[in-house]
Formats: structure tokens, sequence, C-alpha cells
């Protein structure tokens, strides 16, 4: 698939710089460089402004409510400027909605008093697409690094308390030497047609009319193409045959990697196993052109910006090839 890389997070190229991250001295300068940048994440929200991802100088006030011993990463350069993230959850924004944090998609804004009033700390997926390719690097990036350092603090090895090590790329176990590097997890997400048709469900607790391609993890010693026959057949009972690989995308909600494929389906009837997922159905291209477009009393689709999305708007365009 020539386009494939155009799907939002797919990656712009950027200098990751991964021989400066094991080098404190290299990192204490390039930290105190003029050019160098921070970008600041509250509770893995990026903050954001009108152009997109905003990039402060490292001796920023809004910084110094990160804290001592604020999780800092050196994601690498742009432009030859270093681009480090900074962790400011310890800040508490005044009248928080407790609950939107822990909704479907937070919608919700935090500002500090420190920045501009058009700067904002945003839910990534909520703005994803209004991110260069650049920007959406970055972000994925930093957010999944974060959230691997928030549930991994102990060595799976002994238990004890790890550290943090190469720039934020790693942590280290002071007990045992052990060290443990950010987890990935594969997940490959299907567009399975028969004839004209797509096929589209939905999990459940998902939003009303909200439908999507069929997902699900890698097992280990599972080759892709496995993996898409086997989910399609836990949760639909629907035999697929030929299995091509389209695109893929880092997810980092929290830290996953779509592996975009297309799959011929061999059967028709639809079997769903009420554990997996909620509906499944057979959508003809002349239906889902309507539902991409809003006006299906049905079926709303996948999120812009999503791998689900690029796949099934590239499959009405006859560009998958």
């Amino acid at each position: 698939m020539r386009i494939a890389e155009e799907v939002t997070f797919g990656g712009s190229s950027m200098d990751r710089a991964a021989h400066l991250r094991g080098d404190e001295m290299a990192q204490a300068r390039i930290w105190a460089q003029p050019e160098a940048q921070v970008l600041a994440f509250w509770r893995g929200k990026p903050l954001i402004g009108p152009e997109g991802l905003v990039r402060l100088p490292t001796d920023h006030p809004a910084l110094q409510e990160a804290g001592h011993g604020a999780l800092r990463i050196f994601l690498g350069c742009d432009g030859g400027a270093p681009v480090f993230a900074l962790d400011l959850s310890a800040w508490q924004p005044e009248n928080l909605e407790a609950a939107a944090l822990d909704g479907f998609l937070d919608r919700s804004e935090q500002r500090h008093p420190a920045l501009a009033g058009d700067q904002a700390f945003a839910e990534l997926r909520a703005v994803m697409t209004r991110l260069s390719p650049r920007d959406a690097e970055l972000a994925a990036t930093a957010r999944a690094l974060f959230a691997w350092h928030h549930s991994h603090g102990f060595c799976a090895r002994c238990g004890a308390a790890s550290e943090v090590s190469q720039a934020g790329w790693q942590r280290q176990c002071p007990a045992c030497g052990a060290p443990h590097f950010p987890r990935t997890d594969p997940v490959v997400i299907m567009l399975i047609t028969r004839g004209n048709k797509v096929l589209m469900g939905r999990s459940n607790g998902w939003p009303d009319r909200m439908y999507s391609l069929l997902a699900g993890f890698v097992e280990p010693g599972e080759p892709i193409e496995a993996a898409v026959r086997r989910e399609v057949a836990e949760e639909t009972g629907i035999r697929v045959g030929r299995v091509d690989y389209l695109a893929s995308q880092p997810w980092p909600f929290p830290a996953s990697l779509m592996i975009g494929c297309r799959g011929e389906a061999l059967s028709d009837a639809i079997t769903i196993d009420p554990h997996e997922i909620e509906d499944a159905l057979w959508v003809p291209r002349e239906e889902m052109l309507t539902a991409m477009a809003g006006s299906h009393p049905r079926i709303t689709p996948a999120r812009k910006g999503s791998i689900a999305h690029f796949l099934v708007s590239n499959w009405l365009a006859d560009r998958l090839d």
C-alpha cells in the first residue's frame, strides 16, 4: 500500500538521536542549549496550541510545576533542536472535571495560569487530526513512554523499585540489574470484505452507533495472518482466506502497534460471541459511503485519525493496492 505511512502517527522520520540517550553529560549539555524545546504533558495529555504541539523553553515558569524528580524524556532532535517531554502531572488544576477524565473520550481541557490562554492540555485522540506528522510522532512517542513508566515502576524479575535510565527509554533495576524496555503490544486490525461488503463490529461500552473494523491482540507464537483469521472467527464465526498486510499505526492508548490487514471472507453468516463484541454486520459499499459522510441512521464510523478510518476510506476510494 503506497500511501501506508500517511496514517496518523505513521511517522515523520524524526532523528531520535538514540546515541545520546545513555550519555548523561550530553543530556545535561543539550538541556542547557537555548534552542532546546520541551513538550509538557499532564496525565498523558499534551499541551496544545492553535498551531499544534506547544514547544516551551527549558526555563519556562510552567515547567517548575513538574516538581523534583519529575519524569523527563529525551525524544530526539527536530531540525537540530533537542526535544524533551516533561511530565507535569504533579500540578493540580482548579475546577478539575474528574468525571471527564475517565470518559470514553476525554474532551475536557486544562489550562495552566503560567501559559497563554489559547494553550491547553488536551486528550491526544481528540486533537490528533490537527497535528502535523512531526507533532503526531512526538506526541505519540511521549504519551506511550509516559504510560509505560507509570505502569512499570517495579522490576518484573525481583519486584524491587526500578529506576529511569537511557533518558527515559529504559528502566534499570538497582537490586538485580535487570534492564526493562518500553512495551509495545501488536494488534491486528482487519478490513474483511466479501464482494462489495465490508465487515464492521462494535465493542461493549462504545458510544451509540459507533462501528469499526474488527481487531485483536496477536498471541505468542502466532503469525499476523493467523491472528487475523483467529480473531475474525472468534468474534463473528466468519472464515477468512487470503490475508494481506496494508499499513501500520502506533496507537499509544496505551501501547499498541496496529497492524492493518485486508482479508477475504469465505463465508457470510455471522455468529456473535457476546464475550468478544456486542454486534457485527456486513455493510455494502454504498451504505459505508453514507456512514462515512455521517448520514447513516445506524452507523457512525471510527474516528478520523484512526487506522480503521484510514483503511475504510481508502477501500472506498480503491486506493488499497
